[in-house]
């Protein structure tokens, strides 16, 4: 059985109040007293919940207090609230004595409310219509830098639509891709027929005269 002293626990305490700022209480109740007694021996940031050292025991302690005798867990990363409505994250360590007796009870409470609503804002800030997306990451649109970027990514998307690489479409296949491209406007970009055709390995006139040949 490791002994931890209470020297010990307060070093904890202040280093994890300074990692995390003041957001984040650290509270060191003792678990050897009576109910009646004020269980807080020590406590970083306790203006979270308003508590100072020699307040009283909280639901937690006195649970532990009434049954020392039983083994106990630690609980670590579930959600608490405060008096006035405050969100907290909140971790509870036991620290035993030498005969496996619970001694001390190490807190972090974490206010997270903030954050909470920082996660609310941004969630609605990026969510879409379910109507104008769907699960696969290929139909989120690319934002490109320049139009021959953009006519690059619409050559690339002609092709995913085809599903069949350049070099092995037919005739039918390239026809297909063309006029996808001249629906996305792809041919109002300039000098573009001349890289389409170069891609697709046809001649511009050839090109031209697949556009609407299908419609």
């Amino acid at each position: 059985m490791v002994n931890v002293s209470l020297e010990m626990l307060k070093q904890i305490a202040k280093a994890l109040s300074v990692q995390f700022g003041p957001n984040c209480e650290v509270v060191i109740h003792s678990l050897a007293g009576t109910p009646a007694d004020g269980s807080i021996l020590h406590i970083e940031n306790g203006e979270v919940t308003g508590r100072g050292i020699g307040d009283g025991p909280s639901q937690v302690v006195l649970d532990v207090l009434h049954r020392q005798d039983q083994p106990f867990e630690d609980k670590l990363a579930y959600l608490t609230k405060t008096k006035n409505g405050r969100i907290l994250k909140s971790s509870t360590i036991y620290i035993h004595d030498e005969n496996g007796r619970p001694r001390y009870m190490l807190s972090i409470n974490y206010d997270i409310t903030t954050l909470l609503a920082a996660e609310q804002a941004i969630h609605t800030l990026t969510s879409c219509n379910t109507a104008d997306t769907t699960s696969s990451s290929d139909s989120q649109k690319v934002i490109t830098r320049d139009v021959n970027d953009l006519l690059d990514e619409l050559i690339e998307q002609s092709v995913t639509l085809v599903g069949v690489p350049a070099p092995l479409m037919t005739k039918e296949d390239k026809i297909k891709a063309i006029n996808f491209l001249n629906d996305a406007g792809a041919f109002l970009i300039t000098k573009s027929g001349d890289k389409v055709a170069n891609y697709f390995g046809i001649s511009k006139y050839t090109l031209y005269s697949y556009v609407d040949i299908n419609k």
